[in-house]
Formats: structure tokens, sequence, C-alpha cells
């Protein structure tokens, strides 16, 4: 399967779920505060390689790819190298600078589910709206133990995996996922021609 392909595939998932999530966020009210990037600081975030190949096909079609690469190469970091905080020290407020090429991870955290040990589904968002939206987060896990439907973390990781099952199933800190996705773009179109209209830069 061409890359192109694959890409298609994963942008088509994840138009399915934020249409899931826009619907999702009509019924039970919850929303992330404006400029709040918190959840992207965080410092253990995984991923797999396959959910950042429309991010890695999109900056290698505007030639950017091997400077990214070079940079995540040298990057100590653990934050997501795609999060631009609003200044260097600022721990909560902040953006992602390729926002329509966000990961699968970045998509579903705040609201999606996970299933506890007993099977339920719990809503898996962050402390701030949990605190900060308290009725509408207790209405939310409510109506989700009543029916509601709820994107799921491993229902759209498995989506995922079938795409491609072996870029699926890595699953890498987040700026190595991002580095194996650039590689992975780099080796496919190393000795084929570019998608028709792009060209290649001497």
């Amino acid at each position: 399967m061409s890359i192109e392909i694959k890409v298609a595939a994963v942008e088509e998932l994840f138009r399915k779920l934020d249409l899931e999530i826009n619907t999702l966020q009509t019924e039970i009210k919850l929303h992330c505060n404006s400029g709040c990037g918190k959840c992207c600081t965080k410092l253990d975030i995984e991923a797999s390689p396959l959910e950042f190949l429309p991010w890695a096909f999109h900056i290698f079609l505007n030639g950017d790819a091997e400077k990214v690469l070079a940079e995540l190469e040298i990057k100590t970091s653990t934050i997501c190298h795609i999060y631009n905080p609003l200044t260097l020290l600022d721990k909560v407020n902040g953006s992602c600078s390729n926002y329509p090429y966000r990961g699968l991870i970045c998509r579903l955290f705040g609201y999606a589910a996970t299933k506890d040990k007993y099977g339920q589904l719990r809503l898996a968002t962050c402390k701030i709206i949990k605190t900060e939206q308290v009725e509408n987060f207790k209405n939310a896990s409510n109506l989700i133990q009543n029916g509601l439907p709820v994107p799921i973390f491993t229902d759209y990781y498995m989506n995922l995996s079938q795409i491609d099952y072996q870029l699926g199933n890595i699953i890498l800190p987040i700026n190595k996922a991002l580095k194996y996705a650039i590689e992975e773009v780099l080796q496919y179109y190393a000795y084929r021609p570019l998608p028709n209209g792009f060209k290649n830069i001497a």
C-alpha cells in the first residue's frame, strides 16, 4: 500500500473521529479552555508512527521533512516537538503548531473513553476540565454510563492498526514516533517519484 493511500485512510479515520467528538461535545457541553495546552506538556506521551504519517507526509511535501528530522535528532526534551508554548517557561498555555495534522492520541484525549477493570467506560479527560467543569463532567459520565455513544481509545487504535499493522502497533515516545513517521516517508520516496503536482527540488 502506498504512502498516499495510507495517509488518506488515516485522515478518513480522523474525519470520522472528529464527527463523533463534535456530536459528543454538543451533548455533554465539555470544552477545553481557550489557549490551554497543558496536556501537550506531559513528558511521557506515547503514540504510533502511523497516526503522524499525515503530518510527516505534509511536511515532506512542503520540503521541511529533512530539517524537522534533524531537529528531532538533537532534541532532548520529551515534550511533543509540534507543541508551541506561549512562552518557553509557560507550562499551561500554548497550541499545536500543526493542529490539522495532530495525532490520534491528541484527538482522543479529553473526549474519548477507556474501559476500567470492570469493563465500564470512563471519559479520559484532564484535571482542569474535571475540576472547572464539575457538573458537566458528572453529567457526561452519567450519560456515557447510560449508553451515550462515545469514541473509545482501544477501538480507534484497532482501526488505525488495520491500515498498517506494523506502523499502527509500534508505540513510542511521541518525538520518536514523529521521527519514525518522517523516516518512513523519506525512505518510501527515496527511489520513487513524488505524488502528482510535486517536483523534486535539486
